[in-house]
């Protein structure tokens, strides 16, 4: 028995070892954690311009007048829309800015006659300042959105809008805390929103963010101040997004968008998976409700006309 008592001690020491060195360790500051976040941002952006993916989308409306139609024996409101697009990630002539697009070519089944047109109308010639062309993208892009709340912000790139170098200065950050006082770790699915196709697997920061500036990113119709707070899951070593939530409110209406991305090994970096959407009206009581998956990612060259 005695010729095993050094392998104990050896093994002993390692992990004494190897727990001091992680002690050692000093954790990251928010700060840190922000600024590699918004490389990652900056990175991720250029990277998937290059691509086009296709959105399967599925919008949902429930009207709270809804019975009263049904009873006088009128048309209905349309309830539900299914879109099948191409989602491009454009950058816009004249700005170091980049708006997502949504090339719609099918609705509810059957495909949009003037698509071409559209296209060319939008893209071969360019007019107006930057601030323009990306109004008219993200007009384009909600040509087929349902129920009673105008909106031009269910793209997935919103929901890491605020972690964005351009944008940081907009936003108060904050690292959460979970009830007991500690950080959120990994593994902790309790955590986590109601997203069957994302899972944790490593460490895991949950930050959350206001919006504390003027001209916010989010405007009413009326062009009034729209601010947006939310929470991000962001793995503190490398800066990578893993989910992404924005909330937007006001006496009229309150929006809530939240986008999982996932690794994508044809490509080698995290893609949008899954967007969902929840819309209340707070004057006439309607409830949207979004879901749009992503996949058949590829290059924007092999994918253009």
């Amino acid at each position: 028995m005695q010729p095993a008592r050094p392998l104990v001690v050896a093994l002993a020491a390692a992990l004494s070892l190897a727990a001091a060195r992680q002690a050692r360790t000093p954790e990251p500051t928010l700060s840190a954690v922000l600024a590699r976040a918004g490389s990652y941002v900056d990175d991720f952006q250029r990277k998937l311009a290059g691509f086009v993916a296709e959105e399967d989308y599925v919008q949902r409306v429930e009207y709270a007048d809804e019975p009263i139609f049904v009873r006088r024996g009128t048309v209905p409101k349309l309830r539900r829309r299914e879109l099948r697009s191409d989602l491009l990630l454009v950058r816009v002539a004249g700005a170091d800015a980049y708006v997502q697009f949504r090339d719609v070519f099918e609705v509810d089944g059957q495909p949009v006659r003037d698509r071409i047109e559209r296209l060319t109308a939008l893209f071969a010639e360019p007019s107006g300042s930057w601030v323009e062309q990306a109004r008219r993208l993200a007009a384009a892009s909600a040509r087929y959105n349902i129920g009673g709340i105008d909106r031009n912000i269910n793209v997935p790139l919103l929901a890491i809008a605020a972690l964005d170098p351009r944008n940081q200065s907009r936003f108060r950050f904050k690292r959460a805390k979970s009830p007991t006082g500690e950080p959120h770790r990994s593994g902790a699915a309790r955590d986590l929103p109601d997203s069957p196709r994302y899972a944790v697997s490593t460490e895991v920061w949950i930050i959350q963010y206001d919006e504390t500036e003027p001209g916010t990113i989010i405007r009413d119709p009326g062009h009034r101040d729209l601010p947006m707070h939310g929470r991000v899951w962001i793995e503190p070593g490398s800066g990578r997004v893993l989910l992404g939530e924005v909330v937007a409110e006001d006496s009229r209406v309150r929006a809530r968008i939240q986008v999982s991305y996932q690794s994508e090994p044809l490509l080698g970096f995290l893609v949008p998976i899954e967007m969902r959407e929840d819309y209340q009206g707070r004057v006439d009581h309607s409830r949207i409700f979004g879901t749009a998956t992503y996949g058949n990612f590829r290059p924007l060259g092999t994918a253009a006309r």
